[in-house]
């Protein structure tokens, strides 16, 4: 009762500041030892002492704190501003930041979801695998969903022979050549022509690219459009497509006198 006996009329203690702006005792010290509101008073007994001025500029500092800028921000940026242009500059800029985070937070609750989805279809715990489809999803690999179906052999020899780009551009190649395949199918282009002779080479080195020479690879790729339970629209496109693939690369092999799947099997 004595110390709020000598605290003087139109003051207030820190602690009933804090009461009063719901914040805590140690905030309002942190704020003065970083110059951004200091008391106005000190009693004899060396207490901060705060005024009604003092409450008014601490709720502008939490309005500005909610909008998300930062104490230095407050300090350094806002407060010193004069004019109502170079505030609304000030505010516009914040609002593009916040604009890029709720940007940032919605790509994080994508990926959230889209994982949660494949480690309730995956049938162990593996967290390489997480981390795989992770990066993919960062990569708007739209198949990401794939990595769930690789054995850790062929996940560990993809992950040593391609980066981010290189695994992206890849599976773009993959994709293009499935595609080109179904076009040439649906178009009637003879397999042993010119055309079908192209695009069987194109193929073919798509495909050594990823075995890198090791044909025991060979087969881990014949299998991206075979998994049992992959996606029914995949399967379809991708069985549609290896009927020319397999028509080209037929021909292709046997005019180069060469049968890779023999050498996969050694």
């Amino acid at each position: 009762m004595k110390n709020n006996k000598a605290i003087a009329q139109g003051y207030m203690t820190v602690g009933e500041v804090a009461k009063k702006m719901d914040v805590t005792v140690r905030t309002l010290q942190y704020y003065d030892r970083e110059g951004l509101l200091s008391p106005s008073s000190l009693s004899e007994g060396g207490r901060r002492l705060y005024t009604d001025k003092d409450i008014v500029k601490l709720h502008q500092i939490l309005s500005l704190k909610h909008l998300g800028f930062s104490l230095d921000d407050i300090k350094n940026r806002l407060m010193p501003l004069d004019t109502p242009n170079e505030i609304a500059d000030i505010l516009a800029e914040q609002a593009q930041a916040v604009q890029k985070e709720i940007t940032s937070l919605s790509e994080s609750l994508r990926e959230l979801e889209a994982l949660r989805a494949e480690v309730l279809q995956m049938q162990s715990v593996d967290f390489k695998k997480y981390a795989d489809i992770i990066v993919n999803l960062q990569m708007k690999n739209d198949y990401y969903w794939l990595i769930k179906h690789f054995d850790d052999q062929t996940l560990d020899y993809i992950r040593s022979h391609f980066d981010k780009d290189s695994g992206k551009a890849f599976m773009d190649t993959f994709v293009q050549l499935q595609d080109e395949a179904i076009r040439l199918h649906n178009a009637n282009i003879p397999a042993d022509g010119d055309e079908g002779q192209r695009f069987a080479k194109a193929y073919w080195d798509m495909i050594t690219q990823f075995t890198g020479g090791d044909m025991g690879m060979l087969p881990k790729l014949i299998e991206l459009g075979q998994f049992e339970a992959a996606d029914r629209k995949w399967k379809e496109k991708q069985s549609l497509a290896n009927v020319y693939v397999e028509q080209a690369l037929g021909v292709y092999f046997s005019r180069m006198s060469i049968n890779p799947f023999e050498e996969g099997k050694e």
